[in-house]
């Protein structure tokens, strides 16, 4: 059976669409961005200015303001330069980096042949460093379907052409990891997402919520190497990618106790620069009381917010 003609039109779209130069999408993730900060009603712009007040209860109003233009802005330039990434073949996105920041830690590790545990965070331009990493390592990344078929198979391919080997985010998808890891492997975790459920919470940003306890288990279970790396566009045209050595926050502690450990070291890296941050992600729900928080006005949700911070320091 022959593809619908929406179907057909979805792909040729997306292949154009991934096909225009790295300047001209971030000059369209930058017009984009101004017609929704500027429209006021997106739920997007709500869940970001939220999440900020969250975060940064006690930052000057004004301030806050700007941080959400410059946070909107860098996400939509990102999703831009994510459609590039997908389109670019694998000697074009590798000259696309410039700088590497704490390269020789990657080297450290791979030598050791231990396997590694590349944390990333929702921050800056994560896509852009899998051509770097593959071309060092095997790749064994967890792979959630997009939900719009036609998205989903461009960007499967694109996720697994530079070698790396998709598995998907269950437990055949976490065993498959771990026999990676024990052989010496690779994997990439996203550390900030929200379980869907839970026993015991972690607080983040002083919220208590769910969250996952994946990064610890893995390397706990396997002594792999542990690295923090995420990526920054630069003013040349490029980007710029930033390793970080985080041993420390999983040597000699529980899986609680590291969990919470790597979320003081994301709480970190997200002050030093908090425009690279996702801030459209909703993060903070991930708790009982929290359930529909970014359906309500922002004043209710931070009311319900600061009840749950009042429950950490009540315990």
């Amino acid at each position: 059976m022959s593809n619908p003609p929406s179907s057909r039109f979805s792909r040729i779209f997306i292949q154009w669409f991934s096909r225009l130069s790295l300047s001209t999408l971030r000059g369209l993730g930058h017009v984009l961005a101004r017609i929704v900060y500027h429209s006021g009603k997106a739920n997007v712009v709500h869940n970001i200015k939220l999440n900020l007040a969250i975060a940064f209860p006690n930052m000057p109003e004004q301030e806050r303001e700007n941080l959400a233009f410059q946070a909107i802005h860098n996400e939509a330039t990102s999703y831009c330069e994510f459609f590039h990434i997908w389109g670019a073949d694998h000697a074009r996105n590798l000259k696309l980096i410039h700088n590497i920041h704490g390269e020789q830690l990657f080297y450290d590790a791979i030598q050791s042949a231990q396997g590694m545990v590349l944390v990333t965070p929702h921050f800056g331009t994560w896509e852009i460093m899998n051509a770097w990493f593959a071309k060092h390592t095997n790749m064994t990344i967890m792979y959630k379907p997009v939900k719009r078929p036609e998205l989903d198979k461009f960007v499967k391919r694109a996720r697994s052409r530079d070698a790396a080997h998709l598995v998907p985010t269950d437990e055949r998808g976490i065993r498959e990891i771990l026999k990676a890891l024990r052989g010496g492997g690779t994997t990439v975790i996203l550390p900030d997402h929200s379980p869907d459920q839970g026993n015991d919470m972690t607080p983040y940003f002083g919220v208590p919520l769910y969250s996952s306890r994946l990064s610890a288990k893995l390397i706990q279970k396997t002594k792999a190497h542990s690295l923090l790396v995420y990526a920054i566009r630069n003013a040349q045209g490029g980007f710029d990618l930033n390793i970080r050595d985080i041993a420390h926050v999983f040597k000699n502690k529980t899986a609680d106790e590291a969990t919470f450990a790597l979320h003081q070291c994301l709480e970190q890296l997200i002050r030093e620069q908090p425009q690279h941050y996702h801030w459209s992600y909703k993060r903070f729900h991930a708790h009982p009381d929290l359930r529909g928080l970014y359906d309500l006005p922002q004043e209710e949700a931070l009311k319900r917010i600061e009840a749950c911070r009042q429950s950490i320091i009540e315990d």
